[in-house]
């Protein structure tokens, strides 16, 4: 992990402690990338709640009540599915939640969903937020930058106070 990714994890966590919350990871194509992130700070037993890679369509449906008609419908890589994503993690025991799931190749895209897109959801008390990211590179690279990502859209979140802070729009 780059000393970026371990510093951006490291005040995800100081904002998570200071608010006494507890983060839990839902991950697809980060493949627990982003759970590693946030383990690897030191003492962060005391923010981190619990990290589910759900690779397999069947892994999201059992662990975090993602519905089968969702992913028919839609794709594993699409809006409906993070949003579920964090809900379940959220129904786990977890007061913040993020999850990902996306293309990274080299295999696997389409005309819709080409290799790099990911779609991120970040979960708030109270409030959800969705973002399709197309993110460039090899396989590696589109994985290190979701987690990239994910942790910097969440870190900006809880420092703008959150979605209950006035006159946030999520």
């Amino acid at each position: 992990m780059s000393s970026d990714t371990y510093s951006l994890a490291q005040r995800v966590g100081q904002e998570l402690l200071q608010r006494g919350w507890r983060i839990g990871t839902a991950e697809s194509c980060t493949g627990g990338l982003l759970a590693a992130a946030i383990t690897d700070v030191p003492g962060s037993s005391n923010w981190f709640d619990e990290g589910l890679v759900t690779y397999a369509n069947s892994s999201k449906q059992r662990l975090l009540g993602v519905s089968a008609a969702d992913l028919e419908q839609y794709g594993a890589v699409s809006q409906s599915v993070v949003e579920a994503m964090v809900a379940g993690v959220l129904a786990r025991g977890a007061d913040v939640a993020v999850a990902t799931s996306g293309v990274a190749g080299p295999d696997g895209g389409t005309a819709d969903k080409p290799v790099g897109t990911v779609w991120f959801a970040w979960a708030l008390p109270g409030k959800v937020l969705t973002v399709r990211q197309q993110l460039p590179g090899d396989r590696q690279a589109v994985r290190q930058q979701a987690t990239v990502v994910a942790l910097e859209k969440l870190l900006a979140l809880l420092q703008e106070g959150g979605p209950d802070a006035p006159g946030q729009k999520y």
